[in-house]
């Protein structure tokens, strides 16, 4: 089978093994029902070693796929409502959302769910550069603002309407580039008349393989946001309410916040199961992946606290060893990405086996290549494996390590370690 550019929109990548496949499940907001998350797990332990892994957006991905079980997967998934197109490839990826515990989080819900049912499957935008994504946020504290495409903040309003934010061309990767300020105090109705207008312009002035952020630094913000809010642009595209644009339970405390570690993003099939076994009898039914790569969930008024504690312990989730507790975000790295030049679990492991109790509490992210899927510019310290060196032991990758600063992003501290030295460059961390 030929991986071409309609698979790629279902969400499929070849992996670094020619003979198996990746299928990304594409999650709003990071949200999944217990019922799916058990069709996952099914699908998991029957075609993927026994193996999910949680990404950095909220989405999750099934690795070790054979192309005879690509049709049945993808049909398993969408009989359960899991629809992937746009998951990869040249189109709007999945809306997040890392604000589902904040005030006010059931109209951020509400929002993505309406830009994800948008532009999902929408064939207006299937025919972009590159990938282009979006994301809603209760406020700019985690930064993740500046890593969008567009992103969407809440702002006070005297008119009693909703009204927006907008961050515009953020990324990562090679060229990190924090978004800037588009618009502010945009009406939600205008939100998504706004976002056709930055996809067409993206898509008609932008070369292929290139982000929003090449195109405005190529043109400037200035003229940027002279071309995308002209007339028409902030159109109001007024829907009515759904009963379905919320589905994740309010916590009414703090404690009603549960949350599951998951070390690099790996998740055993059984793990994903006995949690959404605690989410159907404790919290709605509903499973949240985080960008973190953590799973959250909200116990609903009623149920019994302690026993949901209990439960998620029993399901393997206590937090007592130093892998349970710590945040460490982990693209697949050399284990199974093509991009990946190390194995980013194995230098994750063996850099937490090193870390005191102050560095465990910091948040940490590795990424296996320059692209930096994992994030580790938002990191408090961060790993980038940046190249591949010729030494005695044939090739080996070389890692930057990063540390959070003053800027918008975390800046390199020192770069070209091998992995001795970046061991014990973590220990003084």
């Amino acid at each position: 089978m030929s991986i071409d550019r309609n698979l790629r929109l279902e969400g499929i990548y070849p992996q670094r093994q020619k003979e198996f496949f990746m299928q990304r499940v594409k999650l709003p907001a990071g949200i999944i029902s217990a019922d799916q998350a058990q069709k996952v797990a099914q699908l998991a332990g029957v075609h993927a070693r026994g193996l999910v892994h949680l990404t950095t957006r909220g989405s999750i991905e099934l690795h070790w796929l054979s192309e005879e079980a690509l049709p049945s997967v993808a049909a398993q998934l969408a009989q359960v409502g899991l629809y992937n197109r746009g998951a990869c490839g040249g189109a709007v990826r999945g809306v997040i959302c890392g604000s589902l515990s904040a005030a006010g989080a059931p109209a951020l819900e509400a929002l993505v769910r309406k830009i994800h049912r948008h532009f999902t499957g929408n064939p207006r935008f299937e025919r972009l550069p590159k990938k282009f994504k979006i994301g809603v946020e209760a406020d700019t504290a985690s930064r993740r603002h500046l890593i969008q495409d567009l992103c969407f903040i809440p702002v006070p309003s005297d008119d009693e309407r909703s009204r927006y934010d907008v961050y515009a061309a953020g990324g990562l990767g090679r060229e990190p580039t924090p978004g800037f300020l588009l618009a502010q105090g945009v009406l939600e109705d205008a939100l998504i008349p706004l976002t056709e207008n930055v996809l067409r312009e993206y898509e008609a002035n932008t070369p292929p393989p290139k982000r929003l952020k090449h195109l405005v630094r190529e043109i400037g913000q200035e003229e940027f946001r002279r071309r995308v809010m002209g007339e028409g642009a902030l159109e109001e595209l007024t829907t009515v309410p759904t009963l379905t644009g919320s589905l994740v339970p309010v916590p009414a405390h703090s404690e009603d916040r549960l949350e599951a570690h998951v070390f690099a993003g790996e998740l055993q099939a059984e793990g994903l199961a006995a949690l959404a076994r605690v989410a159907a009898q404790f919290c709605g039914g509903v499973l949240m992946v985080t960008g973190n790569q953590t799973v959250v969930m909200h116990v609903v008024e009623g149920a019994d606290r302690e026993k949901a504690r209990e439960a998620l312990a029993q399901a393997g989730f206590a937090g007592e060893s130093a892998a349970e507790r710590v945040v460490f975000r982990c693209c697949p790295g050399s284990h199974e990405c093509i991009m990946g030049l190390a194995p980013t679990r194995e230098v994750a492991a063996a850099v937490v086996a090193e870390l005191g109790e102050e560095a465990l509490a910091l948040n940490w992210a590795i990424s296996g290549c320059p692209n930096c899927c994992a994030q580790p510019q938002l990191a408090q310290a961060g790993i980038v494996a940046s190249r591949l060196v010729n030494d005695q032991a044939g090739r080996a990758p070389r890692f930057d390590l990063y540390r959070a600063g003053a800027g918008p992003f975390a800046e390199p501290v020192q770069q070209g370690l091998t992995l001795a030295q970046l061991i014990a460059a973590v220990k003084e961390v």
